[in-house]
């Protein structure tokens, strides 16, 4: 998935409908002159409905149709007749998607099953119609209840990328390269920070027909947590991959210390993601010779209990068996 297309946060007006106005109505049949009440009931207004559909991975669809709003019902009739129910209206997002009230910021629920169907905002009730109001002192009521208002409302969307391993790493590590050496993808590649603004998704194919999602996460920076270099906005897309994928470029000063700082900015932002399984790769490993990369990997093998691997996108120098690490992790 490109970037460009990829939109992960919108802000919608939606609007239930209106339920329907009972009816008032006396029967009248022949030879029957004094029939009584039978007004009936209105129509209960559509419902706003935000439902899951797991073909979608971004919220593209909303970019250029923001407003929603559900039928009103209909008005009761004669013969105890009902109005029609107003038309739901459904709203189709991607799992991962959180949901919020604009106004609050609050979380009003989150869509994680691919079954998953909300109402946001309820429709209008509709009014009773006279023959509702009869009763031994009042015989041909002459009124009926007007059907109640729907809600209107701004809600937030908000996409947190659902991935099966997710690329973390500082901005110009090889994240984006990686890949697209893995998947066909083709994410924006330059030689300066900060290339990859928004989440690029790609399918790694595997053996006998198997694959997993990989995503391309934009790259955070020390202080992140606290919101620096648009620290929130690309942090949240971390939370819903299965496994992390730590990414140190070959000509950093200091492996551990690269890989501490991108650890405690997780934790900081949020704890639970150290729970999650993780694997660290030495990217760039076109950049050294044989007896350097021996060096790495004992010093890797020192620092780290996780998986981890020297890999290099441009030779695709172990590119097969970072595929293999990441499958047991995923499978174990």
């Amino acid at each position: 998935m490109t970037e460009g297309n990829f939109v992960d946060y919108v802000k919608l007006f939606v609007t239930s409908g209106n339920g329907g106005k009972g009816s008032i109505h006396l029967h009248r049949e022949k030879f029957i002159t004094k029939g009584g009440p039978d007004g009936g009931d209105g129509g209960r207004g559509g419902h706003v409905i935000i439902k899951a559909n797991k073909q979608l991975w971004t919220l593209y669809s909303f970019k250029f149709k923001k407003n929603f709003s559900a039928g009103h019902g209909g008005d009761g009739s004669k013969n105890r007749s009902s109005g029609n129910q107003g038309e739901d209206i459904f709203i189709e997002v991607p799992l991962g998607t959180v949901i919020r009230n604009t106004k609050t910021n609050d979380v009003l629920f989150e869509i994680t099953d691919e079954d998953q169907k909300e109402i946001i905002l309820k429709g209008g009730l509709g009014g009773r119609g006279n023959w509702h109001f009869k009763s031994s002192t009042r015989q041909t009521p002459r009124y009926a209840q007007p059907g109640t208002k729907g809600i209107s409302s701004q809600i937030t969307l908000e996409l947190k990328v659902l991935a099966d391993v997710g690329l973390v790493g500082f901005p110009n590590v090889g994240k984006s390269t990686l890949l697209a050496a893995l998947t066909s993808a083709k994410p924006k590649i330059a030689d300066y920070e900060f290339t990859t603004l928004k989440p690029n998704l790609g399918i790694v194919d595997y053996r006998e027909y198997r694959s997993f999602v990989m995503a391309d996460i934009p790259g955070i920076i020390e202080g992140a947590a606290e919101g620096k270099g648009l620290g929130h906005y690309f942090l949240r897309h971390i939370e819903r991959n299965s496994i992390l994928l730590f990414v140190i470029p070959s000509d950093t000063k200091d492996v551990k210390a690269e890989f501490e700082i991108l650890f405690n900015e997780l934790k900081k932002y949020n704890p639970e993601l150290l729970d999650k399984k993780y694997m660290v790769i030495l990217s760039k490993g076109d950049l050294l010779d044989d007896d350097l990369k021996k060096e790495y990997a004992t010093e890797m093998s020192s620092i780290f209990k996780a998986p981890h691997l020297i890999i290099s996108s441009l030779n695709q120098y172990n590119l097969i068996e970072l595929k293999d690490s990441l499958w047991r992790l995923l499978n174990r």
